[in-house]
């Protein structure tokens, strides 16, 4: 009878210990992962339970995603539905914590992007044809996408510090991009205190856009230069439209004769300055080659009919638009001065056919600003910035 009792206290002992287990697990923080195949690519939702700094390591065949936290906080992955994806695992050590996401061959890329106010990280698998692993004509079309894993455009850090790239559709009508890196070939544009020339940091933040853009978006993105040549100006704009551009972006390094000067500006087209200054910067834009020659009258004159014929196209309205959305993610983005959007008479952005705009990018004159304009991080970072401006304009105008 005493050993009948022994044995129920300590069952009954067990099934408090269980259930008191179960409780506070069910009362941990969970860290919910996913998967779900699309037709061309495999999707990997992860939901954390607050927010997390992280960063994403690629390791052969695995993808890393290391979270720092002193929380602890349990895993909750849903069965791997997908051709691509092998697997999740789950590897803790202090205060980093480790999903360990698996693809079936080491031969893949990936795009991410967060949704903030979801608190989730969103991972995009590709193989190296940018087909799903197992994918076949005859494979059935998977359903699309649901309206609730719309991307949104909210910077995250990620590893070495450069936001997630976005993926979002592309927008119907825009087709073609085409990014002008000013200057270029014996035309060097403005030269900092540290002998940076303006054509060199152009060029080098002109192909990271480019390479961002190709990289997330289905659109044909074309360079006016991809070395170190001259293009006129007049060249840069027949480019954008032989190319039936939909968008025009120049990129230039500010200069100003105030060594303080610094932060960012983006112009769109139009006869009269914003100011002083911007009729200056815009005068040796147009005439670098030959700063002793002043427009002529004639050049004046061309540059009003092309105006005009831009104004009944409604693209500067759209140019300023746009400006005004890259003018307020450099802002954000890379912690600048605000120095707001203006207008000038750059001769590049005169007969190109659709909105177009140029981005100011630093001051090369500053010699702070100068020293962040030839690091691969802060070009990184401007041409983020920019894309995001740009992701933001398609957005609105589809």
């Amino acid at each position: 009878m005493i050993g009948a009792k022994k044995t129920t206290r300590r069952l009954a002992s067990l099934s408090l210990l269980f259930f008191s287990l179960l409780s506070f697990a069910a009362a941990q923080p969970a860290l919910h992962v996913t998967s779900q195949d699309y037709e061309d690519y495999s999707r990997v939702i992860i939901t954390f339970p607050s927010d997390l700094p992280f960063t994403l390591e690629r390791d052969g065949s695995l993808l890393l995603v290391k979270i720092q936290s002193r929380l602890s906080f349990r895993l909750r992955a849903d069965p791997v539905q997908s051709r691509l994806v092998k697997s999740f695992n789950w590897v803790k050590s202090n205060d980093l914590f480790i999903v360990v996401i698996q693809l079936q061959d080491e031969r893949f890329r990936y795009d991410s992007f967060r949704i903030e106010r979801k608190r989730q990280l969103v991972l995009d698998f590709y193989d190296q044809t940018g087909r799903p692993a197992g994918w076949t004509a005859q494979s059935p079309p998977p359903p699309a996408p649901p309206e609730s894993e719309i991307k949104e455009e909210t910077p995250a850090t990620v590893a070495a510090g450069i936001p997630p790239e976005l993926s979002p559709p592309p927008a119907k009508g825009i087709r073609t991009i085409i990014i002008d890196p000013g200057h270029g070939g014996l035309e060097v544009g403005a030269k900092g205190q540290f002998g940076t020339l303006e054509k060199d940091v152009t060029l080098a933040i002109s192909r990271k856009l480019k390479a961002v853009i190709e990289r997330n978006l289905s659109f044909n993105v074309e360079l006016t230069r991809d070395k170190d040549t001259d293009v006129s100006l007049g060249d840069r704009a027949s480019i954008a439209n032989n190319q039936r551009a939909e968008l025009f972006i120049s990129i230039h390094a500010n200069s100003s004769y105030r060594r303080n000067a610094n932060g960012s500006e983006t112009f769109f087209l139009s006869l009269n300055a914003s100011d002083e200054e911007a009729r200056r910067l815009a005068y040796l834009e147009n005439n670098s080659a030959n700063l002793d020659r002043p427009i002529d009258n004639e050049s004046k004159d061309e540059i009003m009919m092309i105006l005009w014929d831009m104004a009944q196209s409604a693209y500067l309205k759209q140019s300023q638009r746009l400006a005004e959305i890259i003018q307020d993610e450099l802002n954000s983005l890379l912690g600048t001065k605000d120095r707001g959007i203006k207008q000038a008479p750059f001769k590049v952005l005169t007969g190109v056919a659709c909105p177009a705009v140029l981005v100011e990018v630093a001051f090369i004159s500053n010699p702070e600003e100068e020293k962040g304009l030839v690091r691969e991080d802060f070009q990184q970072n401007v041409a983020q910035a920019i894309y995001r401006g740009l992701v933001r304009y398609i957005k609105l105008m589809s």
